[in-house]
């Protein structure tokens, strides 16, 4: 796999530097440190699942590919519907979390941060193609060259397997679980909240099993519910603070890329916003010029303009041309604020919502709309407190408006089963506009909702054109140097047909 080549670049770089004894003796600095710590691959780790890349246009590719977002720079494949193929870069991670239980031995804390980790890393990366390796993921340093791919039933119970022997870890460490922790300072409870949430995150995307015997979806959920530490607010949310520091800054800014004017609201989001009433319309959203211009104030709805994301590119770049669109607010982007928004990979928020649909399953007892309600009161809080003064165009959302909004009729759970998924899964979605990557994505794809625009004359998607792709294609680094695991794998799930419209087993 390309995690191995790299390892064997690495060392021969090690060996030939090797021989410059005298430059590195000369050069020693006698103030930096001689090993790798614990805490610094804590940091690391840390740092590398939290984060999202560090150019504007790689930042927001899971926005085009949702529908959240359109681009004017060029026809992007993601926003037309090719997918193309996913990176295993993900996998260089295990050297690390290996490193991180051998240097900290008998160290519960970091052995449950390792265990997150690796789960964390290979979740998604199975989300994306389906099978990858796992159980012998990792084991370069013992022989293991080539992985072999286990099935993605296997890999989903052996992530869940590692979650709970996580979840164990950090209740059996000390009150500051470890060192090097960016997030949560070594908080031990928080990563116990954090991993819970986790646990149903992955739980609620096996939505479409729920009737295999050997995932049991239903019955681990209600334990995890019973057994975990929930988050209680949005104090307890595993995000990334980003800093005014070169290197840390907020992907979407100015100062990390001239990139941030490519990026046009599209009009899903905001003709869902406005069609709710939505005040999260003015926090996320500059006024289209061209309204303003005509003297629309910008504290309006009617200034507010999103473009189909899914018309031909000379369309889009004609909306641009006009400034018949709205950039994304300028908090984002303002060199004023170039820490922008803390970005929340696992949430409380979130958890809510999940809480809500398992409710509407049957999986758990109590109310949904309960669930609902505090879900979507949170994202709100989160948006409004995130937002520096000045940037909400005199529409601030008081106390008063969130705690009023869920009693909106457009937006109150019926009793309706497929009514109320669509309007849970629709708030996630508003959510999620540069937060939670992929993750409406992978909603939609799970329960066709909210209903996405296809136009089949535009779409890259050659072999189905009529529909958003379901999944990556595996990496070439996987066909060059692991061909006969990866073709075993592509045999046992599509007929040996490595494409985009592939049904992997969770979505069966």
């Amino acid at each position: 796999m390309k995690q191995i080549n790299k390892f064997l670049i690495i060392l021969l770089s090690t060996a030939i530097l090797s021989g410059c004894d005298s430059f590195d003796h000369i050069n020693t600095n006698p103030d930096a440190p001689t090993k790798v710590l614990p805490s610094m691959l804590a940091t690391h780790l840390i740092r590398e699942i939290a984060k999202k890349d560090r150019y504007v246009k790689e930042s927001v590719e899971d926005g085009l590919l949702a529908k959240l977002i359109v681009w004017n720079e060029s026809a992007n494949g993601l926003q037309y519907n090719d997918l193309g193929r996913k990176s295993f870069d993900s996998y260089l991670l295990l050297t690390n979390c290996n490193d991180l239980v051998s240097k900290a031995a008998g160290h519960k804390g970091y052995e449950g941060l390792a265990l997150f980790v690796k789960a964390y890393a290979l979740y998604y990366i199975s989300l994306d193609l389906g099978d990858i390796p796992y159980r012998e993921a990792g084991k370069g340093e013992e022989g293991v060259y080539k992985a072999k791919y286990d099935s993605q039933k296997d890999v989903i119970l052996a992530i869940l397997d590692d979650l709970d022997k996580a979840y164990e870890c950090f209740s059996a460490a000390g009150e500051t679980a470890f060192e090097g922790d960016i997030v949560f300072s070594g908080n031990r409870e928080k990563w116990k909240k954090t991993v819970t949430a986790f646990r149903l995150k992955v739980l609620i995307n096996l939505s479409r099993k729920e009737g295999d015997a050997d995932v049991n979806v239903k019955s681990r959920f209600a334990s995890v519910i019973q057994n975990g530490s929930l988050m209680q607010s949005n104090a307890d949310n595993f995000q990334l603070t980003y800093k005014d520091q070169t290197g840390m800054r907020y992907p979407f800014n100015d100062l990390t890329s001239n990139q941030t004017k490519y990026a046009m609201h599209s009009s899903v989001l905001i003709d869902m916003l406005k069609d709710l009433n939505d005040y999260r319309i003015f926090y996320y959203a500059e006024p289209s010029r061209a309204k303003t211009e005509e003297g629309i104030a910008n504290d309006s709805f009617d200034a507010y303009t999103g473009v189909d994301p899914s018309v031909n590119y000379g369309e889009v770049s004609k909306a641009h041309g006009a400034n018949l669109f709205c950039s994304p607010n300028f908090r984002y982007t303002s060199t004023e604020h170039p820490e922008g928004e803390p970005l929340i990979r696992l949430g409380y928020g979130e958890q809510q919502m999940i809480l809500a649909e398992a409710c509407l399953r049957g999986w758990i007892g109590g109310s949904p709309a309960e669930y609902y309600d505090k879900g979507i009161k949170a994202n709100m809080t989160f948006t409004r407190d995130a937002t520096p003064d000045g940037y909400a165009h005199n529409r601030v959302m008081t106390d008063e408006y969130i705690n009023s909004y869920p009693e909106n009729d457009k937006i109150r759970l019926t009793g309706d089963f497929e009514s109320d998924l669509n309007k849970i899964i629709s708030q996630k979605y508003i959510a999620s506009f540069l937060q939670y990557t992929y993750e409406a994505y992978y909603d939609y794809r799970r329960t066709g909702y909210p209903v996405l625009p296809i136009n089949p004359s535009t779409s890259m998607n050659s072999t189905a054109p009529d529909r958003i792709p379901s999944r990556y294609m595996y990496s070439t680094d996987e066909y060059a140097y692991n061909r006969e695991s990866l073709d075993e794998a592509l045999k046992r799930q599509y007929d040996g047909n490595d494409n985009i419209n592939g049904v992997m087993w969770i979505l069966r």
